[in-house]
């Protein structure tokens, strides 16, 4: 949507940093519209191993942005278009009530962000978060980080919560963006798509598998002419199914999830399979939470602590089942051990969002 703005002049290539890079959602988004992610800087080894394997041709710096001289490892001599990122969000997350303040040092990361911004001066910058950070003492957080961007010279846009299953990812996940440019543009978010992708959609394709499988590759369960449209885009470049592992659970955790109904979570466990734990009051509501079918995922986070259940098989999600509820292509491989995995997936930013905001930017362009 281009309304109250005049098409800019492209530029020669449209360059792009991620920091805090993760395993790469953000870039993969970036380049399915057209972004040329040239540079990525991620402190955890598995996530950066990640990031190098899917994007062969960027250069990866692993480690402390603390410790970067952007000017000297960050380089382009057309200058960059965009910086995206979202610093680690443990800090500004809803569920750690603890660590919300900015007393908190990983709340002090979004700086760095700041200072990459001011130092290799980008057309654009994409900051991303969790949504949490709005609330952060009473918004005042969210409200100075907009600030420091305006003081940097951005026309940037108001802190802004999109769901991931409005832009076709079959998952209910919200993140907040600011999104900031130095080209005269009064940029608008993307409209919602209006139609949902269901777990079913997401995931019948995928092979049969049962706890403990690590299955490194399997054929896949239908035809690619008898798959949904979401699982045809998923399967693009892929003739097989890649990385099929399910975490190890006990009997009686299995025995457990054999209770559940789809959309049921550990209130549906009888009561003497649960004697272990002390004060069920406290349990989340996502605990023991079994998928259904005709709706879009709850939030992919740490899946495996939280003992997402397959939609009818009496297991954990997959690491392809999970990548898949994602967006993540099937020809995305991971890297690390299985929990690492399992956490990149869970932090990442879902590619098939991220390619609708910078879709959005490059639609200002000629």
């Amino acid at each position: 949507m281009k309304s109250k703005n005049k098409s800019i002049k492209r530029p020669k290539n449209f360059i792009g940093v991620d920091v805090f890079s993760g395993s790469g959602g953000l870039s993969l988004g970036a380049e399915m519209a057209g972004v040329d992610v040239k540079f990525a800087v991620e402190v955890w080894p598995s996530a950066a191993a990640t990031y190098k394997r899917n994007h062969p041709n960027s250069t990866v710096i692993n480690k402390d942005i603390q410790n970067i001289d952007s000017r000297k490892e960050i380089y382009n001599d057309g200058g960059i278009f965009v910086i995206m990122g979202g610093p680690p969000c443990q800090g500004f997350s809803m569920s750690n009530q603890r660590g919300r303040t900015m007393e908190n040092p990983k709340n002090q990361l979004f700086k760095e962000f700041v200072r990459f911004v001011k130092e290799l001066n980008p057309d654009w910058f994409v900051f991303e978060n969790v949504y949490g950070i709005i609330n952060m003492e009473k918004g005042e957080v969210i409200k100075n980080i907009a600030q420091c961007f305006k003081d940097l010279g951005y026309q940037t846009s108001e802190p802004t919560i999109l769901w991931a299953n409005d832009y076709g990812v079959p998952q209910r996940r919200n993140r907040c963006f600011i999104v900031g440019n130095k080209v005269g543009v009064n940029f608008e978010f993307p409209k919602p798509m209006g139609t949902h992708i269901t777990v079913k959609e997401a995931l019948e394709d995928l092979p049969i598998l049962k706890s403990g499988d690590n299955i490194a590759i399997a054929p896949y369960r239908l035809s690619l002419s008898k798959c949904s449209e979401y699982a045809k885009l998923m399967r693009r470049n892929s003739l097989e199914a890649t990385q099929n592992q399910v975490s190890l659970n006990s009997e009686l955790v299995l025995q457990r999830y054999s209770y559940i109904k789809q959309g049921g979570n550990w209130r549906q466990i009888p009561e003497e399979l649960m004697s272990n734990y002390e004060d069920k009051t406290r349990c989340h509501s996502g605990i023991y939470k079994r998928l259904r079918e005709d709706e879009p995922s709850v939030v992919i986070s740490n899946y495996r602590k939280m003992m997402l259940i397959h939609p009818t098989q009496d297991r954990g999600l997959s690491v392809r089942e999970a990548a898949r509820l994602q967006s993540f292509p099937d020809d995305f491989y991971f890297e690390g051990p299985i929990s690492h995995i399992q956490q990149q997936i869970g932090n990442a930013v879902p590619p098939l969002l991220a390619k609708a905001i910078f879709k959005q930017i490059l639609s200002y362009y000629e």
